[in-house]
């Protein structure tokens, strides 16, 4: 039984090396004919693409944008609920369960804000109680609270 666990490892991690080690054999030739034949968006998508499997482990110095009415908004109108995590690099807020004002059911939330502009778009929000999650009404109410409350803080700083 441990020979064959033995085996299957060292297996796998021989196979999983010669995978690493695959662009290390590349034709350099046939990749400028690639590059070549290519059209603009395919060109970049090559050369980002080009890289070993290792690079997924390499750090990314990638910021993504996040809208600061609206990070600022996700906080303010949910400020009933005991931040666990916020990072404003990837636009992650993460709560914990917590009752509204006047409320009896406890609700959690998870935010993503994906990008600078202060859009819907950039909002998704999930909310969920114990029970599993809301009905899509009050999670589109929340969304809405938090456009709102974000405009307001836009027209307050003078950026409209």
């Amino acid at each position: 039984m441990t020979l064959s666990r033995i085996r299957n490892t060292l297996l796998t991690v021989t196979c999983m090396a010669a995978l690493a080690s695959c662009s290390v054999f590349q034709n350099a030739e046939s990749n400028e004919d690639v590059l070549l034949q290519g059209k603009g968006w395919e060109r970049e998508r090559f050369q980002r693409d080009n890289g070993s499997i290792l690079d997924i482990f390499k750090g990314k110095d990638e910021a993504i944008k996040v809208n600061r009415h609206l990070w600022t908004a996700a906080l303010d109108v949910l400020d009933f609920l005991p931040v666990q995590t916020a990072d404003p690099f990837t636009g992650v807020i993460s709560t914990g369960y917590g009752t509204p004002p006047g409320g009896g059911r406890a609700y959690r939330a998870t935010v993503l804000i994906s990008d600078p502009a202060l859009d819907a778009r950039s909002l998704n929000v999930a909310l969920q109680t114990r029970n599993g999650p809301v009905s899509a009404g009050t999670q589109r109410a929340v969304e809405d609270a938090i456009l709102a409350r974000a405009r307001q803080l836009r027209i307050r700083a003078g950026n409209y």
